[in-house]
């Protein structure tokens, strides 16, 4: 587990009560959030036709809002249309949330059932998540438990098997990914996003960039990718080792129709947090939020939630 990131997620019991977000709150729309996803991997331009949920010409949902946050985005990924944004192509460091990448980049590379070892250089790692070195993993359990638990170790180890893979190494693997997901303000050194010293972050990248990853993701890997919306995870190494590891973002459960949820923290990212939920009838949004603070990050995504259930519903709100 990362040590960096601490779960803290305060949230108002009327955060989506507004318009037609109440129709979310129920699992079963998820699965036609990620259909709605499926062309989202093959057919990056905005699709124009598929709005399940008719925002009305009212006031700016947004105009009042204030953010702690140096750059976010409300990215809706059925249209492709950006519903809120600050700085939002601004690089900035990524931190953790270059593990949504690595997942990207691998799940191009091995089968769900790959094996993946635990190496010394991976458990060098900062954090620590229980693993032996030697220790081996179907990709898809690793990839799972890496996400929830924002595992170094598991980052370092799948980034490497994939790399490894394809005869390359970790950083061409990451920046080949990136280009195919159309990331065009994205690279990455290492695939933790780990700093790599005072003055030079780990992965670089924009807000846009991230909440068109987090849908890439979805798309392509929806089970790993709809586990990090778990509280923890429990997987199996394959000599029967049992792990169990918390969510970095303990209360992820309480956005209604949530089908991602990452999080990133160091000190040069400051605050990071991507969130994918479903806002009706398989209308998936992202909010990506960068270079906020540790606890500021969570209160940010919930203004932008709340903010963008107003937006829906046609009304305005205010955010002081």
């Amino acid at each position: 587990m990362n040590l960096n990131e601490t779960p803290f997620f305060e949230r108002h019991k009327d955060l989506l009560q507004s318009g037609s977000v109440l129709l979310v709150g129920t699992v079963l729309l998820t699965g036609a959030a990620v259909a709605a996803l499926s062309s989202f991997e093959t057919i990056p331009e905005p699709v124009q036709t598929a709005a399940a949920v008719n925002a009305l010409p009212a006031p700016d949902a947004y105009e009042n809002m204030r953010l702690i946050a140096d750059s976010a985005i409300v990215y809706d990924l059925v249209t492709g249309e950006v519903l809120y944004s600050k700085d939002a192509d601004r690089s900035l460091p990524l931190a953790s949330i270059t593990k949504l990448l690595t997942m990207y980049a691998a799940a191009g590379t091995l089968q769900d059932a790959s094996p993946v070892s635990i190496t010394l250089d991976a458990l060098e790692e900062e954090g620590e998540s229980g693993f032996i070195e030697g220790e081996t993993f179907m990709f898809k359990d690793l990839a799972r438990l890496t996400l929830v638990a924002s595992s170094n170790d598991g980052a370092a180890a799948i980034a490497h098997a994939a790399a490894s893979s394809k005869n390359t190494d970790d950083e061409q693997l990451l920046a080949d990914a990136a280009s195919v997901a159309g990331l065009s303000h994205t690279r990455a050194a290492n695939g933790t996003g780990l700093d790599i010293d005072t003055t030079e972050a780990g992965a670089y990248g924009s807000a846009r960039d991230v909440a068109t990853l987090a849908g890439k993701l979805l798309a392509k890997a929806p089970a790993i990718a709809g586990s990090t919306v778990a509280r923890s995870i429990t997987v199996r190494s394959q000599d029967g080792t049992v792990h169990t590891l918390p969510n970095t973002n303990q209360d992820v459960v309480q956005v209604p129709g949530i089908l991602l949820s990452k999080t990133g923290y160091t000190d040069l990212a400051g605050g990071n947090l991507v969130v994918v939920y479903d806002a009706g009838f398989g209308h998936p949004i992202a909010v990506v939020v960068l270079g906020s603070t540790r606890n500021g990050r969570f209160i940010d995504v919930e203004s932008l939630i709340r903010a963008t259930g107003a937006h829906f519903a046609g009304v305005s709100d205010s955010y002081r």
